[in-house]
């Protein structure tokens, strides 16, 4: 996996800038279409009160990944070793969910990436072949290229995302006084759920998990790689909460005070990009749709690559209890992983299964069924990132503290009380 040389002298000062990159591809993996709804949603209808969940969202995000990289870092095992140490119920748990949320989500992606291709090329491709197309490029790309080219080019589409929404925030005028009201708490009648959803949801999936594996790629694998590890997470979850609250704005200013309703699902990013066109012409459309396939493409991406590994390390570790062995807590062994038939499997796991599902149309039963398991993974990250970081599995300077535990702790409860919630929407 790894083209970046291992580095055991971590930069300072300026020189820390040029070496971002793990928790640019984390954060761009975790937003996508459906995260960029959601926040529309809140923008639309509750204008700027919301603001403020974004922000803790945002703190929450941050305190997530450094965890994750710091017990990479701290003990040298990646996340699926950790998981095993606390008992085989985990590899159940895994390997279940990895299975059956690979499935769900190969078809959610592609059918998102799908939407805007197919909306700025209306008749040229069939819904299906623009869905089928991205999965098999995002396959390609990750089957035959390493890490360093991986990286480069999520850093390419985050630009592109963040140029195009921060563009469009600039471009509707947002109301200044009213942003700075909006981060002061407040919960306006029937916002309970939609400010849940804008703290858990956007940047939060399964991938968060595999943060450690991208910092182990970089060449960052040892504890002086830890406030690097840091400085890198915070700026890349900073610019996703400029992110989010831009998309805000957007939804603020765009829709809330014109009091236009935007479609169920990925459709109502569709629909915004009609309300553009409309107001500011089919340049500025066009420039949205093109932002929206960035960011649908970057979690396809991120996706095939980050979760394959974490497959692989999870049949890695399988195999070696079968074989009576202990699972070597090395990192160069983990930096192979993407040269594992494990990772090749799993990538095509992603890719041509779901396909099937490109042929429904629009799947709006699975798409539900992708927040509902989604929902079921973060609350577990959350509680087990809290008890293995308090475990004297992590040398004591670099176990959690008070603020560490409490970040995780609310993490825990946010994303159990959303988790049943998505339980009960399915009821």
């Amino acid at each position: 996996m790894p083209s970046t040389p291992i580095d055991e002298t971590p930069p300072v000062g300026l020189e820390r800038w040029k070496r971002l990159g793990p928790g640019i591809v984390v954060a761009a993996t975790g937003v996508g279409a459906g995260d960029l709804v959601a926040t529309l949603v809140a923008g639309a209808r509750f204008g700027y009160a919301l603001l403020w969940a974004a922000v803790i969202g945002c703190i929450i995000k941050i305190a997530l990944a450094e965890a994750t990289g710091r017990y990479h870092l701290a003990t040298g095992s990646t996340m699926l070793q950790g998981w095993r140490s606390l008992g085989h119920w985990t590899s159940w748990y895994f390997g279940i969910y990895i299975l059956i949320w690979g499935f769900v989500y190969g078809g959610t992606a592609m059918s998102a990436t799908a939407l805007p291709l197919a909306a700025m090329f209306p008749g040229l491709l069939p819904f299906w072949a623009w869905g089928m197309a991205s999965g098999l490029a995002g396959a390609l790309f990750v089957l035959f290229n390493r890490y360093a080219v991986f990286e480069a080019v999520m850093k390419l589409l985050i630009g592109v995302m963040f140029v195009v929404v921060v563009g469009l925030a600039i471009l509707v005028m947002p109301d200044l006084d009213a942003a700075l009201i909006g981060l002061a708490p407040t919960l306006p009648e029937g916002s309970a759920i939609y400010t849940l959803g804008l703290i858990g949801g956007v940047g939060g999936t399964i991938t968060l998990a595999a943060y450690g594996y991208w910092v182990n790629a970089k060449g960052w694998r040892s504890p002086a790689w830890i406030p690097m590890m840091r400085f890198d997470n915070r700026v890349a979850y900073i610019a996703t909460g400029v992110f989010v609250i831009a998309m805000l704005i957007v939804g603020a200013e765009l829709l809330y005070t014109a009091q236009i309703a935007l479609s169920g699902g990925d459709r109502g990013l569709l629909d915004l990009g009609a309300v553009l066109e409309a107001r500011f012409g089919r340049t500025v459309a066009t420039l949205f749709l093109i932002g929206f396939a960035a960011t649908t493409f970057s979690s396809v991406l991120g996706v095939w690559q980050g979760v394959s590994l974490l497959f692989a390390d999870f049949v890695r570790s399988i195999r070696a209890e079968r074989a009576g062995e202990t699972a070597v807590h090395d990192p160069a062994i983990a930096a192979t992983l993407d040269r594992t038939p494990a990772f090749r499997f799993y990538v095509l796991w992603l890719t041509f299964p779901p396909m099937l599902l490109l042929f429904l149309g629009q799947p709006f039963a699975l798409i539900i069924a992708y927040g509902a398991f989604g929902a079921f993974f973060m609350p577990f990250l959350a509680v087990t990132l809290m008890w293995l970081l308090n475990s004297k599995a992590v040398p004591a300077e670099w176990r959690s503290g008070w603020w560490s535990n409490l970040m995780l702790g609310l993490a825990s409860l946010l994303f159990a009380v959303l988790c049943v919630d998505q339980i009960r929407s399915l009821l």
